[in-house]
């Protein structure tokens, strides 16, 4: 028995609640650090509340993939866990630039922080299943199709959410700067709107996608498709640990490459506001208010903007061909090696609009990061552990982003005496050792394609 071979629209619903959940964290991304200095971080402390973001993803992506794949009701078996997530991040997305509101119960940089945690494990909770429902519905010869229409809509979501502040500031005259420890009135809209946008996203892929009951995946289990067999009926959440020890062995070998490359990401979605602010505008460090400042965290959301869009075309119309051509590994590898350069080469760049140069570059990386190892990794998976093995593969992404929370900020500090331009050169150099590390790593669909 095989999966039905489903439609380019039907794949692109399926994966339609990725828009809305990328928008609002691209929204996070580009302006959480912001937010965060306006309420009064220091730029060296920024990692620090950044944390909490991979810490939620270590705890709740196993646990929910875990009852995801456990799950079958009335309303599907991944649905009821994206639309719970969507529902709680909406509220951390309209609630976080407007901490300063319950100063009379804590200072508003903890409430933002917060916030911040409640979005972050609310994105979990939304991302993880959406990445189980594509590896639950899709065949072997449409993965990387479905992992690459995913990644677009990723793009695309993420182009809105980055470039909102900027356009409602330039577009609609919405004030960008608002009196000291007060986040701007473009910020406080643009994250209500996100909220919106993620909540009727999800519900399109609700309404138009149909998964297959846990009876009908199990007719689809292939013995010899290298995967981990499931012998037990029951489960329970300590399972996770045992499942963590039988991982298989291409999960293990990306775990690596997934190491370096979100270590890179993490500073650059950290540090880049400062970065861009001190070394592209030669503002003093100490300026986290003036209207120049504000102006540099704008355009910030538009090269964050770029790379999303790049990595939403590239996705689209080049990453399935390419890899189609020379395979997923080697696509992925030369992906990673682009994105280092644009990383490192931001340095040299004379003036802002000159950033967008490798914020092109650091886009084909992106779009491959969000699609390739899914996609390699998926072949590898019983599809009775699909939902519990997507969430312990984020082990791989959120450990990186804890390791650099905790030393990068004291690195900014201390090594590169609060340069945070550094930071973006040390991701770049991330980015190429994870590409050096692609090449250890088995395809388990690949050798299937090919045979």
């Amino acid at each position: 028995m095989e999966k039905r071979k489903l439609s380019f629209w039907e794949i692109w619903n399926m994966s339609f609640g990725f828009l809305g959940i990328q928008m609002g964290f691209a929204l996070q991304n580009a302006n959480a650090s912001r937010i965060l200095q306006i309420f009064g971080a220091d730029v060296h402390e920024l990692s620090w509340f950044w944390i909490i973001a991979p810490l939620m993803g270590l705890i709740v992506q196993p646990v929910i993939g875990h009852y995801s794949d456990k799950t079958w009701g009335k309303f599907g078996r991944r649905k009821p866990f994206f639309l719970v997530g969507a529902i709680l991040a909406s509220v951390g997305l309209i609630l976080m630039p407007q901490a300063n509101i319950f100063t009379s119960v804590l200072p508003a940089l903890w409430v933002g922080a917060g916030m911040l945690m409640i979005m972050d494990a609310s994105f979990n909770i939304a991302m993880e299943p959406f990445r189980a429902l594509v590896g639950d519905n899709l065949r072997t010869d449409q993965r990387t199709a479905g992992f690459s229409i995913q990644t677009s809509l990723i793009g695309f979501g993420a182009v809105i959410g980055s470039a909102l502040p900027y356009i409602l500031t330039n577009a609609f005259d919405v004030p960008n700067s608002a009196v000291p420890g007060s986040v701007p009135l473009n910020l406080t809209l643009s994250f209500i709107i996100g909220a919106a946008v993620l909540v009727g996203s999800i519900l399109v892929t609700m309404f138009t996608t149909k998964e297959y009951s846990p009876e009908e995946l199990a007719k689809f289990e292939d013995p010899q498709n290298d995967v981990i067999s499931d012998t037990e009926e029951k489960s329970k959440i300590t399972d996770i640990f045992t499942d963590f020890a039988k991982m298989p062995e291409t999960m293990r070998q990306l775990s690596w490459v997934q190491f370096f490359s979100w270590f890179g990401l993490f500073g650059m979605w950290v540090f880049t506001t400062p970065a861009i602010a001190h070394h592209i505008y030669k503002l003093p460090l100490s300026d986290t208010s003036s209207q120049q400042y504000q102006n540099a965290g704008d355009w910030v959301g538009i090269l964050f903007g770029v790379y999303n869009f790049v990595s939403a075309i590239v996705a689209l119309f080049f990453l399935p061909y390419i890899a189609k051509k020379i395979g997923r590994k080697a696509t992925h590898s030369i992906s990673l090696i682009i994105g280092g350069i644009g990383l490192i080469s931001i340095y040299f760049m004379p003036n802002e609009d000159w950033v967008v140069l490798p914020m092109i570059l650091i886009g084909i990386a992106w779009a491959s990061i969000l699609a390739m190892p899914y996609a390699i990794l998926a072949g590898s998976i019983t599809p009775k552990k699909m939902g519990v093995y997507m969430g312990i593969f984020n082990f791989f992404i959120v450990i990186p982003q804890i390791v650099n929370a905790l030393i990068g900020g004291p690195i900014v500090k201390y090594l590169y005496n609060g340069d945070a331009i550094y930071a973006l050169i040390t991701s770049g150099v991330s980015f190429l050792i994870a590409a050096a590390l692609v090449y250890k790593v088995k395809d388990v669909d690949d050798t299937i394609l090919k045979s």
